[in-house]
């Protein structure tokens, strides 16, 4: 089964808390989840392998910051719409590699915008000249990132993180690139378009009964600056 799970606004610890917290719990091993969501204020968010200084330097004074569990570059979510995606490991796209995942989930984003008629393609090679410093994900686009054809502009990325227990994907989509875009329509296309490509029953679902000292644990740790400052 695709859970198909209530969207939910949140700080970006809390965002980023739940995204890993979904990840770390399943009752049931044959479940994957999606969810989309919101951001209470503007916020930064910024791949595991980040150096903090840098990141700091780059972003602007009034965001909230957050290191994400995944990797990837700096994310301004201050106009997106964001989404997660929990693949379990008993599922087969656990075990593929991670530029085969990335396709997979960006062709699929890619054919539901053409269809809604968005001038976009996937890029195909990576961009020269590399710039110093942590990535702002939307100003260069990576190879299988959806730009919109005329500009180059980069309208979608996302990041992973592979455990134990699963895989989870973060993903962006800009939203100013994709004016006109029905964003229900979208998420209706995509919750079926996913439930294919998993070949999986797509459901919605309430949200699932954790702990809540479970959810307050990991709110506290994406907040604390030993987490966030730790590179």
């Amino acid at each position: 089964m695709l859970q198909i799970l209530p969207s939910r606004i949140g700080g970006a610890a809390e965002n980023m808390a739940l995204d890993f917290l979904l990840l770390q719990r399943y009752p049931e091993p044959e479940v994957a989840r999606f969810r989309h969501y919101g951001w209470r204020i503007p916020a930064i968010t910024f791949g595991y392998s980040q150096r903090w200084e840098e990141v700091r330097m780059q972003a602007p004074v009034d965001r909230e910051l957050c290191r994400r569990p995944t990797g990837g570059g700096i994310v301004d979510h201050a106009d997106d719409w964001t989404y997660s995606l929990v693949v379990p490991r008993r599922h087969r796209l656990w075990k593929e590699p991670a530029t085969l995942v990335y396709y997979l989930i960006h062709r699929l984003l890619c054919d539901i915008l053409l269809l809604e008629g968005q001038d976009v393609e996937m890029q195909q090679e990576e961009e020269p000249g590399k710039a110093d410093g942590p990535a702002v994900c939307f100003k260069r686009p990576e190879p299988h990132d959806i730009i919109v054809r005329s500009t180059g502009v980069k309208v979608a990325g996302a990041a992973l993180k592979r455990t134990k227990n699963g895989l989870l994907v973060q993903g962006s989509l800009a939203r100013a690139p994709l004016a006109g875009l029905d964003w229900t329509r979208f998420e209706a296309a995509l919750h079926s378009g996913l439930a294919d490509t998993l070949s999986l029953e797509a459901e919605e679902c309430p949200w699932p009964e954790f702990e809540p000292d479970q959810e307050m644990h990991l709110i506290d740790q994406f907040s604390d600056p030993d987490w966030n400052q730790r590179r």
